[in-house]
């Protein structure tokens, strides 16, 4: 695996044919991972192999329900490029939707888009070191449409047309993206891998490619590229969701029996690592990074194939790693921590060696003070190991992990089971039964202790004697590298002695008063969600499913959110996502993560628009626990001073970096911008956030933790019986508050600047980075109508968009669109946008913008164009209860705010109803180019562009 693997999620995936040849004989077939392994494979997949050696995996699943996923993987990605091909990879996956032979180019997509596969949600493809993958998410599982996605799979694998001209018009889309995704993170993990490995080929072959080859590709390189990698022997299709297996099996044979059989390419190397090298160092220098040091030694990569004995092997070895960095944990949150943050671990650089890495995030100008904390942290735990208490937090988390993963097998998502069948693939990881893997576990378990996990982590850590050494931030250390090297070696010499280990004490809230008497109880007939509301004037919303077994979702909407903050106090609840790092009264955060491990509870706080919120997901046997959690939050936060240190120290650092991308710049000024400089929507001068504490919260939000109304869902494998109970004893104990949300109806207003004066933004990021975004001003969400309408023009102008600035012109890799119509600001909401383009080229996409809008303004929209919008959007309602989130989405507020299952419920029909009349009227009212405001980002160094 690479060592930092960069995903390349391309928007794209596959063209569809058949090919008319004699099948050559095949190479022998790839052996699946699991033929050496003692490690069962879990019933219910398919594997099987076609004569011609392409490979595939099926299994049937019915999660969500009528829907499948269908993957191609093709065994080669950029490392299977020569010097002179780097990038031909993912340009040869972008070709796949323009042209084949059955589907002509340009229309892969469309034909898609038409069975309800949105482009980039459900159509995509992705290119990596080592593969290339193309996706379809099908949102029905009728035979039609999965034999027209194993159609689009055929013609990917070998009927590409990869016509002259195509190439020439995808060459500006590929150099967009490449532009696009070239920032302050992408060069820092490239000199980092030229550090590491200089001379090896993989930092040589990012999958985005090399410009100048990009230029230069023809359809002839290209051509060569595809029918050297893209053979039966290199592929895997995968099909997963409400299918018959054995008709799927059959379409596959017949579809793809035909594909020339050819040798697979040899695997290509990543190397060469020097793994003697040592004692060096590297300073990398960017405003946008904070400090960092790694410390890092390579050694030999090990074959370590998939057995029960390895994975007791690795296990032991994931509870060392765990437990240093659960130390770093602790230390990192410390209110005079001296670092942000640190990290242990050891893992493959593909096949050529392994890295064991130190890495230690520091504070601007205070790195030796981090390196030498993390460092001595770290000798202690090689050096005297780990306590009781330590591994069997460790061990309680694992178990959790393995015992939910057996209870919830029964209703994992097609999703799972696809990225179980890609880490075999890619990782060699027999796919197992969640069941059998808990009796492993557990067979083992009396073997996990602080004794073996050190062993295990020893004989897997690389020794950190005379490292390399590499720093990145801000500016360069002072003394530069042999200061770094004489830290080092000064902390690993220093005399060493045990730390002390507290153990921790049991939770502390377990009795919130008398249990609370339930005053109504109802069930709303059409979505079957009951509705509960206690004597106290708590609110229940309960709805039972089961689609994942062994799994409730809760979200707890408390009165308040962002509405209390005003133009005098801003800031007010700025502070809120920070509160759950002071933890409770009686424990830290830190003693929380100890005491409750095993148990899957979470806290978290939020400021939404008008509520304050908490969500997350626990199990049937912890609801208990998580309820008892939310009541203690409620009723005794902590507001202990490290959570106030951690927000300021936190909100320093995006102050540094907010300007070093153009949609960071953009998106720090354009609330300022749109609302004439009100306060709440502008981001204030560092020294206001800096000023702030949880004192000052306190004081805003403390009134609405004590008497603000709450409603709470609960959705999942629940039982509502015992569930009301439980809610009964906890949040239905405390003492009365108000039954309803507060109105607010003078915070509810936020104008949108009458003036549409351009803006220029400056940002300091790449030298070729432009951002052009248009934002119009439209209305709130009371009308249902006027809200799908909204939505429905929002998937049309990003087609229209799409196929001008993209397909057309080349100069925009992912154009955009997006309408939001406010649930909280009365008459207010916003229509946006954006293209990501070239300096010289904003004048061109201006005007694209312009004619897109006008053309929707003055004309219908083409009757092809409406169903393209229209079949993503209604798929997206037929499938949206298909999933907990989806009932949820109806469940959070369904006592507050009924008539949001009203207009769910309406919504399919009304989208059905739009006509092209429907949608020019909308964008007549709302999208008139002149009536935008205009946003542009560039570089510090342009003072104007066009």
């Amino acid at each position: 695996m690479p060592p930092a693997f960069l995903s390349l999620a391309l928007l794209l995936a596959v063209p569809a044919a058949a090919q008319d040849a004699v099948p050559a004989p095949a190479p022998p077939a790839a052996e699946w991972p699991f033929a050496q392994s003692d490690v069962p494979v879990e019933a219910g997949y398919t594997f099987g192999t076609l004569p011609n050696g392409m490979r595939y995996v099926l299994r049937a699943n019915d999660n969500p329900q009528g829907t499948v996923l269908v993957r191609l993987r093709i065994g080669s990605g950029s490392l299977e490029e020569r010097e002179d091909e780097r990038g031909l990879a993912h340009f040869l996956e972008h070709m796949a939707f323009n042209g084949s032979k059955n589907v002509p180019e340009g229309e892969m997509v469309r034909l898609l888009e038409r069975e309800g596969l949105a482009f980039g949600a459900d159509t995509n493809a992705s290119t990596g070191f080592e593969t290339t993958t193309y996706k379809l998410d099908l949102p029905r599982s009728d035979p039609a449409l999965v034999d027209k996605a194993l159609m689009i799979m055929r013609e990917t694998a070998s009927e590409l047309t990869i016509a002259p001209d195509a190439v020439a018009r995808e060459r500006g889309v590929i150099l967009a993206e490449k532009r696009d995704r070239t920032n302050y993170a992408l060069k820092e993990v490239e000199d980092e891998w030229a550090f590491i490995a200089p001379g090896a080929r993989y930092p040589r072959r990012m999958p985005i490619g090399a410009e100048e080859t990009l230029r230069d590709a023809d359809a002839a390189r290209l051509r060569a590229f595809y029918e050297r990698a893209y053979v039966p022997g290199n592929a895997v299709l995968t099909v997963v969701g409400t299918i018959d297996v054995p008709a799927v099996a059959g379409a596959i044979e017949t579809r793809f029996a035909d594909w020339r059989a050819a040798p697979p390419p040899p695997v290509p190397q990543a190397g060469p690592l020097d793994l003697s090298r040592a004692g060096e160092t590297d300073i990398y220098i960017d405003p946008a990074l904070s400090e960092r040091v790694t410390v890092t030694r390579l050694t030999p990569w090990r074959d370590e194939p998939d057995t029960v004995a390895q994975r007791r092997t690795n296990l032991l070895r994931s509870i060392g790693y765990r437990a240093v960095n659960r130390r770093f944990e602790t230390m990192a949150r410390a209110a005079d921590a001296p670092f942000r943050g640190a990290g242990f671990g050891t893992g493959a650089i593909f096949e050529i060696g392994r890295a064991t890495n130190l890495v230690v995030d520091g504070f601007d100008g205070k790195w030796q003070q981090a390196l030498e904390a993390m460092a001595r942290e770290w000798r202690r735990a090689m050096t005297f190991g780990f306590s009781d208490a330590e591994i069997a937090e460790q061990v309680a988390r694992t178990r959790a992990g393995q015992e939910n993963a057996a209870r919830a097998a029964d209703t994992r998502s097609n999703a799972a089971h696809v990225a179980a069948i890609d880490r075999m693939l890619n990782d060699g990881l027999v796919p197992s039964s969640p069941q059998s893997a808990l009796d492993r576990f557990e067979e083992f378990a009396p073997s996990i202790t602080p004794e073996t996990v050190l062993a295990a982590l020893r004989a897997d850590a690389a020794s950190l004697e005379n490292p390399l050494i590499r720093f990145e931030g801000r500016t360069a250390p002072i003394g530069g590298a042999p200061a770094l090297r004489a830290a080092w070696d000064a902390v690993m010499a220093e005399p060493l002695a045990a730390s002390a280990r507290t153990s921790a004490a049991a939770f502390a809230y377990d009795d919130f008063g008398t249990p609370g008497m339930v005053t109504r109880d109802s069930v709303e007939p059409r979505t079957g969600i009951r509705r509960v509301q206690f004597a106290n004037g708590v609110r229940l919303n309960l709805k039972r499913t089961a689609l994942e077994a062994n799994r409730v979702r809760y979200r707890l909407n408390l009165d308040g959110g962002s509405l209390l903050a005003t133009a005098s106090d801003p800031l007010a609840t700025a502070m809120t996502a920070t509160l759950p790092a002071g933890g409770l009264g009686k424990h830290s955060q830190d003693e929380l993560d100890s005491l409750l491990a095993g148990r899957t509870v979470s806290l978290n706080l939020a400021a939404g628009g008008d509520t304050f919120v908490s969500g997350g997901a626990t199990t049937p046997a912890d609801l208990d626990l998580q309820l008892s959690l939310l009541a203690a939050a409620l009723t005794d936060p902590g507001y202990r001073r490290e959570g106030e240190v951690r927000y300021r120290r936190e909100i320093a650092n995006w102050f540094l970096r907010k300007d070093a991308t153009p949609a960071g710049a953009l998106g720090s000024q354009l609330g300022r911008i749109l609302s004439d400089g009100d306060p709440r929507f502008t981001v204030q001068p560092p020294a206001a956030y800096q000023a702030l504490s949880f004192e000052k919260l306190r004081a805003v939000i403390g009134d609405r933790l004590e008497n603000g109304a709450i409603e709470l869902a609960l959705v999942g494998d629940v039982d509502e019986d015992a569930a009301i109970a439980l809610v009964g004893r906890t949040l239905g104990a405390l003492p009365p508050r108000e039954a309803d949300f507060l109105p607010r109806e003078d915070a509810r207003r936020r104008t949108f600047t009458a003036s549409r004066a351009p803006h220029l933004v400056l940002h300091t990021g790449e030298a070729d980075q432009a951002l052009l975004q248009w934002t119009w001003p439209t209305t709130d969400d009371s009308d249902p109508a006027m809200v799908q309408r909204l939505e429905l023009l929002e998937r049309i102008v990003r087609i229209e968009l799409t196929e001008e600035l993209r397909e057309r012109l080349g100069k925009a890799y992912s154009p955009s669109a997006a309408s939001a119509p406010s649930s909280v600001w009365r008459d207010y909401g916003t229509f946006t946008v954006a293209a990501s383009v070239a300096v010289a080229e904003v004048p061109a996409a201006r005007a694209a913008l312009r004619d897109v809008t006008s053309q929707l303004v003055r004309a219908p929209v083409a009757p092809d164009v409406l169903e393209r919008a229209r079949r993503p959007l209604i798929e997206s309602y037929d499938n949206a209860l298909k999933s907990n989130g989806g009932w949820m989405a109806l469940a959070a507020q369904a006592q507050s705010e009924p008539e949001r299952i009203d207009r769910f419920l309406g919504a399919r029909a009304i989208v059905e109803g739009l006509t092209a009349i429907d949608v020019q009227a909308a964008a007549a009212r709302w999208l008139s180019p002149e009536g935008a405001v205009e946003v542009l980002a560039v570089p510090a160094t342009v003072e104007s562009a066009g």
